[in-house]
């Protein structure tokens, strides 16, 4: 049963990964915001070229241009970051930096070129900034607080400009677009909870499946790989060895008068024994090297680009560090190890193992507590 400690960790882990989800979700889908947002503030001026003062388009646009390669920048460095760098505590400011930025200048021009008697061109103005806040709770929809920011900032100039003009049409196009950002605001809500939903869900099933198949190929007393998972990663390294020609020897380990400990001591020191051994296995060996627990009191260990003699001089030290074994009630822990390595045969993994099942027998014949080589 997982302590309140390790949920609290699995949760926390979990929050992390949701939170990368929305910046990677963020960065994908908001390129076509930045190119968007810049053609649209061009295809504005176009229209209204004759309405606007040609001075405000200029000094808008330029700014505009200087804002829109600041966040192209942006994001290739993102890009061409590494993965593990992608953090939201690296990037998740320098966005809001640029997407405020954007977004003021944006706002900020839509007011400056406005014409204040010229009721079409306000029309087009606002139809625009209405496209550029859709845009927003497309693009930024994983972020909640990026989509109201960027709405703001892009309509709330104008729409408070419009709010004390004298015209009731100019008042009643405030108001429209005020009820627009509401409902606006509400599916950015909606979207933004089910977005972090689906990110959520995804990654408790992604831990959930680790969690099973670790276990699967895990053996739940000592920690070393089951069977199954033994022999899957056995193949895998005796085929790797065969391809680069290297030595690859194989170490059977059976645990000496192990029923005599059950009966006698009882199952509970029988599985600490086990578990002890498990730890032995675990610390003695490289990572490069594969050991698994067969079952019952049989072990196994393969160790790659390993020489026969290295290979029993390693099995003689592992036979002093279990006599070593301090475990009560039991007075004496002592293991029997057959070696065997590819040099002496080169057939399949099924004969290398054999041979080193043979030479364990061998050593419990000979008394015991001992190597045997095939």
């Amino acid at each position: 049963m997982d302590c309140p400690g390790s949920r609290n960790d699995q949760a926390f882990f979990i929050a992390e990964q949701v939170r990368t989800d929305r910046l990677q979700q963020l960065f994908r889908q908001s390129v076509s915001a930045v190119f968007g947002s810049y053609l649209a503030a061009i295809m504005l001026c176009w229209l209204c070229w004759d309405r606007f003062e040609h001075s405000v388009i200029f000094w808008w646009l330029a700014i505009l241009t200087g804002s829109t390669l600041l966040r192209i920048s942006l994001f290739v460095a993102y890009v061409r970051s590494d993965e593990s760098e992608r953090t939201p505590q690296r990037w998740e400011r320098k966005y809001w930096i640029t997407l405020v930025l954007s977004a003021s200048i944006w706002g900020g021009g839509a007011l400056a070129v406005m014409p204040a008697d010229d009721l079409l061109s306000q029309a087009l103005v606002m139809l625009f900034t209405v496209g550029m806040s859709v845009s927003a709770v497309s693009c930024y929809s994983a972020y909640r607080d990026m989509t109201l920011v960027s709405i703001g900032l892009v309509l709330l100039p104008c729409t408070a400009w419009l709010l004390f003009q004298p015209s009731p049409i100019q008042v009643g196009i405030a108001l429209s677009i005020l009820v627009f950002a509401a409902f606006a605001a509400r599916a950015t809500h909606k979207m933004s909870q089910a977005l972090e939903t689906a990110f959520r869900l995804t990654r408790e099933m992604e831990q959930a499946n680790s969690i099973s198949t670790r276990a699967a190929q895990t053996d739940e007393l000592t920690g070393l790989k089951s069977r199954r998972a033994f022999f899957e990663h056995a193949q895998q390294l005796y085929d790797e060895c065969k391809a680069k020609r290297v030595g690859l020897c194989a170490v059977m380990l059976d645990m000496d008068h192990f029923k005599h400990i059950n009966d006698t001591y009882g199952h509970q020191v029988g599985d600490q024994v086990l578990r002890q051994m498990g730890a032995v296995i675990s610390s003695s060996f490289r990572g490069t090297d594969i050991h698994g627990r067969l079952g019952g009191e049989e072990f196994a260990i393969l160790l790659p680009d390993t020489s026969i003699e290295v290979a029993t001089q390693i099995a003689e030290q592992l036979i002093d560090t279990i006599a070593g074994l301090m475990i009560e009630p039991v007075h004496c822990i002592s293991a029997s190890l057959g070696v065997a390595s590819t040099e002496a045969c080169n057939k399949d993994l099924h004969s290398l193992m054999n041979d080193a099942d043979k030479a364990l027998y061998r050593a419990k014949a000979l008394g015991r507590n001992r190597v045997a080589v095939a």
